[in-house]
């Protein structure tokens, strides 16, 4: 089994602060971390792009409070997707799959819990 690609989470994390949600990713670069291990967890998983829509409005809804009308949740759904494709087992390519963590003596890799949701 593969290891982690610190480039497919630094990527990965850049699409999200493109999306910038909240408008304060230039200037806290790592507020949609919580986001990434979850993300990259069900894209691993093979989760649709509704699946990705989903985790999306739930994390805008719930974790930030926002409303998630005008932001779009199922655009970036599809961006995240179409960032996959290449790297994830659909794409066919020999690119390292991005697994957080990976113990060798385990069959699938592990990764660290996502942020907490606000109260």
């Amino acid at each position: 089994m593969r290891t982690w690609n610190a480039s497919t989470e630094n990527d990965l994390r850049q699409l999200l602060n493109e999306w910038d949600p909240i408008g304060v990713a230039d200037v806290v670069q790592d507020e949609y971390d919580c986001m990434l291990a979850p993300l990259l967890r069900q894209l691993h998983d093979g989760a649709s792009q509704t699946e990705i829509s989903d985790f999306l409005r739930h994390e805008l809804e719930d974790h930030f409070g926002l409303d998630p009308l005008g932001l779009r949740p199922e655009a970036m759904a599809a961006r995240v997707i179409a960032w996959w494709a290449p790297v994830g087992p659909a794409g066919g390519t020999d690119r390292a799959k991005p697994f957080l963590a990976t113990n060798p003596e385990q069959s699938t890799p592990t990764y660290p819990t996502p942020c907490t949701t606000q109260a």
